[in-house]
């Protein structure tokens, strides 16, 4: 069987496509290879969110199209949310492409393999994989994602989402369950739920409370270790939800709430509702339930129409919320969305100052968080030699999502370092703004 080889772009749910697209193909024979140049079929799962993740998606589809003149490759695919929203022009543009699937028909990946693709398309996008479903982790092995539900119904006015994943379904209860107990037993000591909206998990399959429910079976599989669910959407986060994270040590004490701004009226224009106020309330019932809890929330700046005033507010709505952890995007004008047809865009100097304000404002509340750690005794989940130095090590506190958030630089190693993936309790000696720097004794 030819060997396959994989880039894969994006997001984490785009991760877990690329993991099933990958075990499909490894049960069925084909080898598995890193190495582009071996690769004798390439394939691409691209991200279009916004137009920084496309122009990625489109430089890495061309590298990889010259090892069809350099490398083993006679065979290109270029799989995910570009497809879906260029399935014509990547294939009359870029002629290297031999084969497209769209982030919907991933259960494709054999047929293209094969060059038998498809040319025809459901009308409705209803894929989603269960714990049946093949798949190869690209995770460090001690770490590992699943996704519980695909598609989302929100109107936001800014995203292309729903067009690209189609209507939002939840994955079977007890599907999820099945697929967490396979990987805790495998040696998995995190589990990261995702969604486009995990907040709503159920609801399709009228159950109610799902997600609490679904948290709290979770929690008590043998040999659970961190479990984490991220991407709420505000108005669904329920005091019972909140409750149930309270309640049980396996659920990290961590909230990914994205709330994209604080003016009414910018997200009145976002399609979004509610307003600063609101959103403090909702902080401060979020702290006051579950002790210790880290809040992270996505904030975007330049959105069609935002006033220096509107600006102004969102400012201090982030210096009364004090969040722990924050990302801000540059809005991106996108077609296909509501906001691409709004009047009132902002010049790109305004936005990148307007981002650079508020990050360097989130940098100070960072910074101090930090500090308020140093000499604290900590549970640490250990990943290994740093990426920035051999002569540190690395790992991440509960608090400290994969990827997106800081992490523990350790300088100090009692004896052997622990083996990657081990819990172990570090000593923070010393804060930077986003990082922390401890040892383990």
């Amino acid at each position: 069987m030819p060997k396959v080889g994989f880039v894969s772009l994006g997001c984490p749910k785009n991760l877990v496509d690329s993991e099933v697209m990958m075990g499909l193909l490894a049960r069925n024979g084909y080898e598995l290879t890193p190495r582009a140049e071996e690769a004798e079929i390439l394939v691409v799962n691209t991200c279009s969110f916004i137009h920084p993740a496309k122009q990625e998606s489109i430089n890495a589809i061309l590298e990889m199209a010259g090892h069809k003149k350099t490398g083993a490759a006679r065979r290109l695919i270029v799989a995910g949310c570009l497809v879906e929203r260029y399935r014509d022009e990547i294939r009359k543009e870029i002629p290297e492409v031999d084969a497209v699937i769209g982030a919907n028909e991933v259960e494709q990946i054999l047929d293209v393999c094969a060059g038998e693709e498809k040319h025809s398309r459901k009308a409705v996008p209803l894929y989603l994989y269960d714990d049946a479903t093949p798949r190869l982790l690209a995770t460090p092995r001690h770490t590992a994602y699943i996704k519980i539900t695909e598609g989302c119904d929100h109107p936001c006015s800014f995203c292309v989402i729903p067009k690209l994943r189609g209507p939002f379904r939840s994955r079977r209860l007890e599907s999820v369950v099945a697929e967490a107990k396979r990987l805790f037993h495998q040696g998995v000591r995190e589990i990261n739920l995702i969604g486009q909206d995990t907040t709503r998990y159920g609801e399709d399959l009228r159950i109610q409370d799902g997600l609490a429910l679904l948290l709290e079976r979770l929690a008590q599989l043998p040999g659970a270790g961190w479990i984490r669910f991220l991407y709420c959407y505000p108005n669904r986060v329920t005091q019972k939800l909140l409750d149930t994270v309270a309640a049980w040590p396996a659920l990290v004490k961590y909230l990914d709430i994205p709330l994209q701004h604080a003016s009414r009226e910018v997200l009145k224009r976002m399609r979004r509702g509610q307003d600063g106020g609101r959103f403090l309330k909702l902080i401060e019932r979020v702290r006051r339930t579950i002790p210790g809890v880290a809040v992270r929330t996505s904030l975007i700046v330049g959105f069609p129409g935002e006033t220096e005033a509107q600006f102004e507010e969102l400012l201090g709505f982030v210096r009364a919320a004090q969040f722990d952890r924050l990302g801000v995007f540059a809005y991106s004008d996108e077609e296909g969305t509501r906001s691409f047809g709004l009047g009132g865009k902002l010049d790109g100097r305004t936005i990148h100052n307007r981002r650079r304000r508020l990050m360097a404002l989130q940098r100070k509340i960072s910074a101090r968080k930090n500090r308020a750690l140093v000499g604290r005794r900590m549970g640490l989940l250990f990943e290994g030699l740093a990426a920035e130095s051999e002569l540190l090590w690395e790992g991440r506190l509960a608090t400290q999502a994969p990827e997106i958030d800081g992490k523990v630089l350790v300088n100090d190693v009692a004896g052997a370092p622990p083996a990657p993936g081990s819990f172990v309790t570090v000593e923070i000696t010393r804060a930077l703004d986003y990082d922390l720097i401890g040892r383990i004794q």
